[in-house]
């Protein structure tokens, strides 16, 4: 199976998936930055649910598992203030936690994923906001 033109490792598993989703929602959740917006935006006996579904995200992303239902930009949507600065700490945090815990083969898929989707959800919420998105530049690994 390949992604983007890329046999996907035999690293990437299930296991690896679960260790990384769960191991970046810790450190989201100690985040000065960050966890309070998750912490607020996120129930905790919701907490367990939303980490399935994230499961469910990066398996249906990367593996092609088909499991994922939803549409993950729609809760960041309705976040006010959320800006460049929380983006560029939701990358170095992912980054931080895919270096640590994958192969460098996998952590790179992980953090390729990760960047266009942050890049992505920065131009639909400066579009959803009435904002110029024309200048909004992507977030670049060699930045965080």
């Amino acid at each position: 199976m390949t992604i983007d033109g890329r046999l996907i490792p035999d690293a990437l598993d299930e296991a690896m998936i679960h260790a990384v989703v769960h191991g970046f929602y810790d450190k989201i959740r100690a985040d000065d930055l960050l966890g309070p917006i998750f912490n607020g935006a996120i129930a905790p006996e919701a907490w367990p649910q939303h980490l399935a579904k994230m499961c469910d995200f990066w398996s249906s992303t990367l593996l092609r598992t088909g499991r994922y239902e939803g549409h993950p930009l729609r809760p960041h949507l309705l976040l006010p203030g959320l800006g460049e600065e929380h983006f560029r700490r939701w990358l170095t945090l992912f980054r931080a936690t895919v270096q640590s815990l994958c192969p460098p083969d996998v952590a790179a898929l992980f953090l390729d994923r990760a960047l266009r989707i942050g890049h992505s959800f920065r131009l639909a919420i400066a579009f959803h906001r009435g904002e110029n998105a024309t200048q909004l530049q992507p977030i670049l690994e060699e930045s965080l």
